[in-house]
């Protein structure tokens, strides 16, 4: 439906824009007539003095463009009764008197659905905004009408009012340091190629607006682990060794984690429409893993934080991980791991990971900061990779972009206790971009299971990032070798080059 509506918006807002040409043209059309007005009155004066054909053709040209641009001063309304794109908006009695105005520019001559766009406070001419007084308003979308009696039985007093002006859009505002003060503000939407487009950050008190979330993600605690979980309505993660994903398949769009770890079912057992744990990680990298490259030259022994010499030796030796649910929903919903007393024999370390999931999206995105970076050489590389998938028959790497495919795996462990029988998955695709500007290094490994890696040189912040991307024969999307590969390619695209953002100056409405 969301969608349906911005493309019908969209539709909207191009025919609007359509119509203010015609009107411009009309004033052209106008004043062409008059600068004219003189060569019609030569052409009847000469009409009446001369015979020749050449005059009497002339007079008729002129007569059937002036019958055309009477026409079209006739037929054309004087002004688009629709949002121009700069009116102010209201909604119910909220007539808001402050606003910021942003536009998003897409640099790809691709077509972007549900973009993500995040505008930082620190980026806005002021940034002491209550958060319950942000709207975000697209005013090339149409306004809602008034809500009816059911809608606002149904809904209560949140139910979004008539609208004037453009259309209120989903967004969420984000506190990413904890700090208690919003860092973010974020919200997807659709462009044209090369477009630009115009959104209003509207201000005032306000509270209206139902917001009905398409991710989640929580801290589970369950069997003999604490694993994270996060998901979009697509595909579903958690983080089975705090590093390494471990992926849900859905055969269905909808939230299945809070079953999950509400029920303290394993990912195996879930209600058939919920889809199920489709991937065996075991020691291997999984869906998207992180390392470190202490000896490059040696890419089959890298160093990995839950693999570390003093693993199982207890929390005061061993490495830490502790975990924080940093947003949740209802576009983004991100997941903070912290690991400190990582030592590798070699080496010490300390790192936050920050794991992104966006609704509508199939992949998680993935950002590594060492806090603590304590090498015990200077050539160190970091890393990041995918397993080799089970039953793999197909693999592509290209750049920064590394795809593996199988095909008939069992992705549902038999269970002799209740006699379960085995789900084989007849195709199921893994995929991981790493950004261009990090410089990354196909290598592949055959130590832990088998993997897809990349080396990735040292940055000077110490900080790297990359995106897992998933997909399987039972989902709705990307269910085939062919989309999944097209989507990976143009996900890591899109990833590549974001939309530019430009904030303009803060504007009061005058009385």
């Amino acid at each position: 439906m969301l969608i349906q509506d911005e493309t019908e918006g969209r539709m909207h807002g191009r025919l609007c824009a359509f119509i203010q040409l015609i009107g411009s043209f009309k004033k052209i059309v106008f004043h062409m007539i008059i600068e004219n007005a003189l060569v019609f009155g030569k052409i009847f004066s000469v009409e009446k003095k001369s015979h020749s054909g050449y005059t009497g053709k002339r007079f008729k040209a002129g007569l059937k463009f002036l019958a055309i641009c009477i026409a079209i001063m006739l037929t054309t309304p004087a002004k688009a009764q629709t949002s121009s794109g700069n009116g102010w908006y209201t909604q119910g009695n909220f007539v808001p008197t402050n606003r910021i105005s942003v536009t998003v520019t897409n640099s790809l001559s691709v077509p972007l659905k549900y973009q993500p766009v995040s505008i930082k406070r620190s980026e806005l001419p002021m940034g002491n905004i209550p958060e319950r007084w942000v709207d975000i308003v697209d005013p090339d979308l149409p306004g809602n009408k008034e809500p009816t009696a059911a809608e606002l039985k149904d809904l209560g007093g949140y139910v979004i009012g008539k609208e004037t002006n453009g259309h209120s859009i989903h967004f969420q505002l984000d506190d990413l340091d904890k700090d208690g003060v919003w860092d973010e503000i974020f919200f997807l939407s659709d462009f044209a190629p090369g477009e630009t487009r115009r959104f209003y950050i509207y201000f005032d008190f306000h509270e209206r607006g139902l917001y009905p979330h398409e991710v989640h993600a929580n801290i589970a605690n369950y069997g003999h682990h604490t694993v994270p979980l996060l998901e979009s309505e697509i595909m579903g993660w958690k983080l089975w060794y705090p590093h390494d994903l471990d992926l849900h398949g859905k055969r269905k769009p909808m939230l299945t984690a809070y079953y999950e770890y509400s029920t303290n079912r394993s990912g195996y057992y879930m209600p058939f429409e919920m889809g199920t744990d489709i991937m065996t990680v075991q020691n291997t990298f999984g869906a998207g893993g992180m390392c470190l490259f202490e000896n490059p030259d040696d890419p089959e022994h890298p160093a990995r934080a839950y693999y570390s010499p003093n693993k199982d030796k207890g929390p005061i030796k061993d490495t830490r991980f502790a975990f924080d649910v940093v947003c949740n929903g209802p576009l983004r919903s991100i997941i903070k791991v912290k690991t400190t007393n990582w030592n590798s024999a070699g080496g010490f370390y300390e790192l936050e990971q920050n794991y992104t999931v966006v609704a509508h999206k199939a992949w998680c995105i993935v950002d590594v900061h060492f806090n603590k970076f304590l090498p015990p050489q200077k050539k160190v590389m970091f890393g990041a990779g995918i397993r080799r998938i089970m039953d793999e028959y197909k693999s592509v790497n290209k750049g920064g972009m590394v795809i593996s495919m199988g095909k008939n795996i069992p992705a549902r462990i038999p269970d002799e206790d209740i006699g379960d029988s085995v789900l084989v998955v007849p195709w199921e695709g893994i995929g991981l971009v790493v950004k261009d500007e990090f410089k990354p290094q196909y290598v592949a490994i055959k130590n832990y299971g088998g993997n897809h890696l990349f080396q990735i040189p040292e940055t000077k912040d110490l900080s790297y990032q990359y995106m897992a991307v998933d997909g399987w024969s039972f989902g709705e999307v990307n269910n085939n070798e062919k989309d999944f590969t097209k989507y990976v390619e143009m996900e890591g695209l899109k990833y590549n080059n974001p939309p530019v953002v430009k904030v303009f100056q803060y504007e009061k409405k005058g009385k």
